[in-house]
């Protein structure tokens, strides 16, 4: 028997089809496992981009040449000053009834508010002087946000509230007594905080829900929202515009309250006929005028820009203004322009020492028996 050669196709080719067809599955498969592992490798990038973050870096100043141990105790005085003010006017307002006034009602809640103000910021800055860059945690980056938005809010309702107070008090003082009850003191005071405490959901939702995958450093001292939603990956159009409007409605409806009041009041202030009345109405209303224009001057200088535009560091620099150095200046004003203020400081401060007596005490009789122009007068 003769055994056969290899068989030949039509064209005389060899026909070795079935080990060709071998190697190229082998070749194909080859490749299926390398697409494979390049899929695999694409999906863990994306994967490692869209990793939850459990915590941000917050960069603070970043590098202070070896200023980090003044700048900590600057700072520290400030904040320690900030809470002996508010401190001071809580007390001496709770503890002399001769205050026990819709005027000073709302003054002992805006003391309130700048404690708070400041602390949701001020402790956590003092590390990252520190440290240069310090941790925190994704859910305490969310609380500090919602806080310090809170806080924000509220004081732009409490101002609107304090300068309508001051309007019925100058401009209508035969029924301020009646509109200014303790029962609409209350609801305008538990409305104020309320409405700041849930206003600031929404962007907090909106914001947080957005994948970061850039970075998690944040350049800045504290969780504020441009810095943050510069890290997110996606649109942030959603979050920016909803907490545009909000920040829009929140802050130009109690300023234009606000201005409306005290074009009002300096309107009927022009209309006293002598010099010494025009002074005594006036001084019932300046301290409250000087924070208020604090307030706004230093918040619209750092939002009305766009944010894209800002530089970090003028970012930081007038951040600075309305969350340290005014709160530290708010109560300065409140009691060195103000003689019921001052008058109960002494009182306080002299209580159990050996100060000289004080015979001139302010009138103990409220403000909800007293006419405001009364009142206007001691001031």
């Amino acid at each position: 028997m003769v055994a056969a050669g290899p068989k030949r196709n039509s064209n005389g080719s060899c026909g070795f089809r079935f080990g060709l067809d071998s190697w190229t599955q082998k070749v194909k498969g080859r490749c299926g496992e390398l697409g494979e592992k390049a899929a695999g490798q694409m999906f863990t990038e994306l994967q490692r981009n869209e990793t939850v973050i459990t915590e941000f870096i917050l960069l603070g100043f970043g590098n202070l040449h070896g200023l980090q141990s003044i700048l900590f105790v600057i700072f520290l005085a400030i904040y320690m000053i900030t809470l002996s003010g508010n401190i001071l006017i809580l007390v001496a307002v709770s503890t002399n009834r001769g205050l026990h006034t819709p005027m000073y009602f709302f003054l002992v809640n805006f003391s309130f508010l700048e404690i708070w103000y400041t602390t949701s910021i001020i402790p956590k800055m003092l590390r990252t002087i520190l440290t240069s860059h310090e941790a925190i945690s994704f859910s305490a980056c969310i609380a500090q946000f919602y806080f310090f938005g809170s806080m924000a809010v509220i004081e732009c309702y409490l101002l609107a509230v304090m300068s309508y107070d001051r309007y019925l008090a100058i401009c209508n003082p035969l029924r301020y007594t009646a509109i200014m009850n303790i029962k609409i003191c209350l609801q305008m005071a538990a409305g104020s905080w309320i409405s700041g405490f849930l206003t600031s959901i929404a962007p907090i939702v909106l914001t947080f829900s957005l994948p970061f995958c850039a970075s998690n450093e944040i350049d800045h001292f504290f969780c504020d929202l441009a810095p943050v939603i510069k890290l997110s990956c996606s649109d942030p159009y959603v979050a920016e515009i909803t907490t545009f409007v909000l920040a829009s409605m929140v802050t130009i409806g109690p300023f234009l309250l606000t201005l409306t009041s005290y074009v009002n009041i300096i309107s009927t202030i022009l209309k006293i006929p002598s010099a010494q009345g025009k002074q005594k109405a006036f001084s019932t209303c300046s301290s409250h005028l000087i924070v208020v224009t604090l307030f706004y001057g230093t918040l619209g200088t750092i939002y009305a820009a766009p944010s894209a535009k800002q530089s970090p560091v003028l970012n930081k620099l007038f951040s600075l203004l309305y969350t340290v150095i005014t709160p530290m200046i708010n109560p300065m004003i409140y009691s060195l322009r103000n003689k019921d203020v001052k008058e109960a400081l002494r009182k306080l401060i002299c209580k159990n020492s050996c100060c000289p007596s004080i015979n001139n005490i302010v009138d103990q009789k409220t403000m909800f028996k007293e006419t405001p122009m009364e009142i206007a007068a001691d001031n």
